[in-house]
């Protein structure tokens, strides 16, 4: 398939999508589930306490819900188009971060967690469809690169902002801020075109549409891309759901702190979304992946490695990981490019399982730190190097034809 724009086919109002302001909601969006979950990282464990249960479960119910909404926005968005979902998401989104502000237990914010989830999924999923409504292969994959780069600000700053939040006030001000984010990116909408326009729509029944996740979780050029990117950010999530607990508590970093600390990370992701761009019009997305994949892999087996042989403790965590976490500048980007590549049609759909594969994978991480006995950042480091090597499997596997005829 051409790499070239295909937004001719849409009218001439979305031809505006090169714009900045256009690219900076699309940014937005893009980074809503990093917003949602790292600003509150520094104060787990205040919250902990207050609360009087596990603050983990709040990331594992957030992602749970996440994740299933997805699959409900998606085919939707292929049926009515991709504005009337973001409008909605916004407002569910907006009432979830003040539930939360109000809730005096766990199960009350995990339950008003899901409720945000429910509205925040359609953010990033909505994105990347548009960008495939808009651009095939190689493009999309460089304007997915362009908005990684404006979403890392969010993983920077959230952290960063939530640890300042808590110095000076509370947690709940920390979601007062959410819903106030969630109000301005509604009003944001208002400012983006409708990039699948009603010629291009799926003229089926809503059921009708739903049943293409069959047709897609038998696509095999379809999943195995889906599975590179799902594996990885297992390995991801790990870190980030682990990283308070082995930083904060283990090694004794200040709160204030931490958010430096994680904030390194994304700017190595920064970088290499920034080279992305360029590369992704010299090799192809295949080759991309199974080197950044690879590099991956051994930086975890490097820290598994000096871990255990006690070498240079802290500073051996935070090298590898960096690492590790810089690949996802083109990992994300490539894969989901690569993936969505096959299926325009139903693009929507498409992107909707992705990400509910993708940010699902957390409910795995999640779920196995709280149920395991975790005394030292050996379990962490052992999960993330185990799916490490699962989503570089994956673009290494040779290719076969899909029996689903997509």
């Amino acid at each position: 398939m051409s790499s070239q724009p295909i937004a001719s086919q849409t009218p001439s109002k979305v031809l505006q999508t090169s714009s900045w302001l256009f690219m900076a909601i699309l940014g937005a969006l893009m980074a809503f589930t990093s917003l949602s979950t790292d600003i509150y990282l520094p104060a787990m464990p205040q919250m902990e306490k207050d609360l009087q249960g596990n603050v983990e479960l709040t990331i594992t119910g957030f992602l749970a819900g996440f994740s299933v909404a997805q699959l409900i926005w998606g085919p939707i968005s292929d049926r009515i188009g991709r504005k009337i979902p973001l409008y909605i998401g916004m407002v569910i989104f907006v009432i979830g971060s003040v539930g939360c502000v109000y809730s005096q237990s766990i199960e009350q914010i995990v339950f008003w967690r899901v409720i945000q989830a429910f509205g925040a999924c359609t953010a990033p999923m909505l994105a990347r469809a548009m960008i495939r409504d808009l651009y095939a292969r190689t493009q999309a994959a460089q304007m997915l690169s362009t908005l990684t780069i404006v979403m890392a600000i969010a993983p920077i700053a959230g952290p960063l902002l939530g640890g300042q939040i808590i110095k000076f006030s509370t947690w709940h001000s920390i979601f007062w801020l959410l819903a106030v984010i969630g109000v301005l990116m509604f009003l944001s909408l208002f400012f983006l075109p409708e990039t699948h326009t009603p010629e291009r729509r799926q003229n089926s029944s809503i059921a009708v549409v739903f049943q293409h996740y069959a047709r897609l979780l038998s696509n095999w050029q379809f999943m195995r891309y889906t599975l590179c990117v799902t594996f990885f950010y297992v390995a991801a999530y790990t870190f980030i759901v682990g990283s308070p607990y082995v930083y904060i508590t283990y090694y004794g970093v200040d709160p204030q702190h931490y958010g430096w600390l994680f904030a390194i990370n994304i700017v190595g992701i920064m970088g290499l979304s920034f080279l992305n761009r360029n590369l992704v019009s010299r090799f192809s997305l295949d080759h991309l992946l199974k080197c950044t994949t690879a590099i991956a892999s051994i930086s975890l087996i490097i820290l598994c490695i000096v871990y255990r042989l006690h070498i240079v403790g802290i500073y051996a965590v935070i090298t590898m990981v960096f690492f590790f976490f810089s690949m996802n500048g083109m990992v994300a980007a490539n894969s989901t490019a690569a993936a969505l590549d096959g299926v325009p049609e139903i693009a929507g759909s498409a992107s909707a399982l992705i990400g509910s594969l993708q940010y699902g994978s957390g409910i795995i991480s999640s779920l196995l730190l709280a149920g395991l006995s975790v005394t030292s950042p050996w379990m962490m480091i052992a999960i993330m190097t185990v799916f490490a090597f699962a989503s570089c499997a994956m673009v290494f596997i040779p290719q076969r034809k899909s029996k689903a005829g997509i």
